[in-house]
């Protein structure tokens, strides 16, 4: 089954590519890796979920900001690529987490993203990553990820 097939299998919608809101552009494809810049919740054009981990949101909010995040990403993904079906191996993935001073659940968090990928990918979707706690993200977003994906 295509990518594509399963996302319809699974009932989700992709949301519209989110903007660049600074001097950069939302990915780069480079030879057989497309890179992409940072991702964040994005939902109806707005933010959601904002906040840091252990004060504002609790792990399963955070989960579904990761989740969110992913959403966009695939979304940037798809716009890159034609089709997620040209997707080879998703390769690696960094989820910062805005966290409270003493929250150390942040690979916790990132399953919203890694479970996702590897539901729709399945092994293509095993990915390796790092969670990494954060003082702050922009425009106080819960989670931004990072995501590489081998291109066929």
């Amino acid at each position: 089954m295509s990518y594509e097939a399963k996302l319809v299998e699974m009932g989700i919608i992709l949301p519209p590519p989110p903007k660049p809101v600074a001097t950069y552009i939302p990915a780069v494809l480079t030879g057989h890796l497309l890179f992409l810049s940072g991702v964040v919740p994005f939902q109806d054009g707005k933010l959601v979920l904002e906040g840091k981990l252990g004060k504002d949101l609790t792990v399963e909010q955070g989960y579904e900001a990761a989740r969110i995040a992913l959403l966009n990403a695939l979304a940037i993904v798809r716009s890159e690529l034609g089709s997620l079906d040209r997707v080879a191996k998703v390769v690696r993935l960094v989820g910062y987490v805005a966290s409270a001073e003493g929250f150390t659940q942040q690979p916790g968090v990132i399953n919203g993203a890694s479970d996702l990928l590897v539901r729709i990918f399945g092994e293509a979707g095993r990915h390796a990553r790092a969670a990494v706690g954060a003082a702050g993200l922009p425009f106080d977003a819960s989670v931004e990820l990072e995501l590489i994906v081998q291109v066929s």
